[in-house]
């Protein structure tokens, strides 16, 4: 198995970077060409999601071990298949991707059951295999008898390619390391943290939520990527998960000093600072979008870290199948893409990538719900969002990586005056939230029925992030070690997520 994936990476690496580039410059021309003949064009706005997961130990057999309680899993390949999901980074991942929907009430219920459905039949299966799906931001205990550092930096050499021992057999992320233009070494940069390793299997510690919006007029796209980027900060302040490492990660520096320089959304930092390299910052915050055009060129001139081979195929968007396959690898927290299996069903979309994955389903699909509201009404109304200076979009961004609802996100409201009151932010975000819904067939109860769960971490001051350091505060009262509390806060969340991963909220938890 090792030395057919090995030799499936050398296939890789023979591709000629020059012919890779050159066609999917050409690619960009016959998509540019499509679009200008309004093939992307649909008559509704459409929505879908990604939902990734990670598994761990349910805890049947850890009676006599609280040790190895709710650790990490491997996901058997077989039951991945068994249960419609998809294979993702690491071996503990798995990955759902709903259907496309209309964006209107039956649209919006029919994603949110979808997600039920296939969850509860996933869990009801691994269930027998003595693990759960954790819907979570960053994974903070190992598997048994593991540490952190040794899953993650774990890897074989097999004839000149190096192998990481517990990445998904992907030949897209094992290329990644051997390539003529991979680092030296992929090392996470987060404070009091240290980690490299020798493939980009430390990106597996982070799980994300991906709203898809699919634009009803492609040339509409740039205005609404726009858009886009001016909510991504408000956004993420409200979704960040992730404000804990595995403790062996840790440099040894004291709980106190942790917790005073951590960030609330360590899964930003991680998948910036594993895939960059100096001369291609593949993974940023993207730039404002002037032309539709523009929104393909960047994609076919983005650096390219290992040219792959293409398969020909019948598919409609086989026709620029290099862009296609470039755009694998053209990571941005708000990017384009432009796809379709056949004519008929060619899109331009909006994939918004910030928000880390949420403690419930109800929360997942608030975000979804409330981003397209959001695209929906924003340039409906003329909203001056726009108005906002793209630096301090990005300056909001990853003020809210690092201090989530407390970092006083500057937002232009509706009478285009600028705030940074985060009662009045929220209040003009969720309004035009709801309003957008409405507009796209919801009634005002259902509307805000979608919007409810994240207006209550408004009310509330608190995120997914401030619960956590919360409950690890508590134990340090308590006496516990640093590395005991976050095992601790990290058992406490899968056990309240039991309880309300497929009906409640993460107001339920409040």
């Amino acid at each position: 198995m090792t030395e057919e994936l090995a030799a499936e990476v050398r296939d890789a690496l023979a591709v000629d970077p020059d012919e890779f580039e050159a066609q999917a410059r050409t690619d960009a021309e016959v998509v540019k060409t499509e679009l200008r003949d309004g093939t992307f064009d649909n008559h509704q706005s459409i929505v879908g999601l990604e939902y990734e997961f990670y598994a761990v130990a349910d805890g049947r057999w850890a009676a006599s071990n609280e040790a190895d309680r709710y650790g990490l899993m491997r996901v058997p390949r077989r039951l991945l298949e068994l249960i419609g999901f998809e294979k993702e980074l690491g071996l503990h991942n798995a990955e759902m991707t709903t259907s496309p929907q209309p964006l209107n009430a039956d649209g919006l219920r029919a994603q949110e059951s979808e997600v039920r459905a296939r969850l509860a039949a996933a869990m009801d299966c691994t269930a027998a295999e003595g693990m759960r799906l954790v819907s979570d931001g960053l994974w903070t205990i190992p598997p048994a008898g593991e540490t952190a550092r040794e899953y993650l930096t774990g890897s074989v050499e097999a004839e000149g390619v190096r192998i990481a021992t517990n990445m998904s057999g992907s030949v897209r992320y094992h290329t990644m390391a051997n390539g003529p233009n991979a680092g030296e070494e992929m090392a996470i940069d987060a404070p009091n943290v240290t980690l490299s390793a020798d493939t980009v299997m430390p990106e597996s510690l982070i799980t994300s939520i991906q709203p898809h919006y699919q634009v009803a007029q492609a040339e509409d796209l740039p205005t609404l990527f726009n858009y886009a980027l001016r909510v991504a900060g408000p956004l993420l302040a409200l979704g960040v998960n992730s404000p804990f490492f595995p403790p062996d990660l840790y440099d040894d520096v004291g709980a106190q000093k942790i917790l005073a320089e951590g960030y609330d959304e360590h899964r930003i930092a991680v998948f910036e600072s594993v895939l960059n390299a100096e001369d291609a910052q593949k993974v940023r915050f993207p730039e404002d979008l002037q032309t539709i055009d523009q929104a393909v060129d960047r994609v076919a001139t983005d650096d390219t870290m290992v040219p792959m081979p293409v398969a020909e195929g019948n598919r409609f968007d086989d026709q620029f199948a290099t862009l296609r396959r470039k755009h694998g690898t053209y990571w941005r927290w708000v990017r384009p893409v432009f796809d379709g299996a056949s004519r008929s069903d060619a899109n331009a979309r909006i994939e918004f990538r910030p928000i880390a994955a949420q403690p419930t389903v109800h929360d997942s699909i608030a975000f979804q719900a409330t981003f397209a509201g959001l695209m929906e009404s924003l340039p409906q109304r003329r909203h001056p969002a726009t108005d906002q200076p793209w630096s301090t979009a990005r300056g909001n961004f990853y003020d809210a990586m690092r201090e989530g609802l407390d970092s006083r996100q500057r937002w232009i409201c509706n009478d285009g005056v600028e705030t940074m009151s985060t009662e009045e932010v929220y209040e003009d975000i969720f309004a035009h939230a709801v309003d957008g819904l409405t507009a796209a067939g919801l009634s005002e109860s259902e509307a805000e029925t979608y919007v409810r769960p994240l207006r209550a971490r408004v009310e509330n001051r608190t995120t997914p992030a401030d619960w956590k350091v919360s409950r690890v505060r508590e134990y340090l009262a308590d006496g516990d070690s640093f590395a005991d509390a976050i095992a601790s806060m990290q058992r406490d969340y899968v056990r309240e997520q039991r309880e309300t991963l497929l009906e409640g909220s993460f107001a339920d938890w409040l």
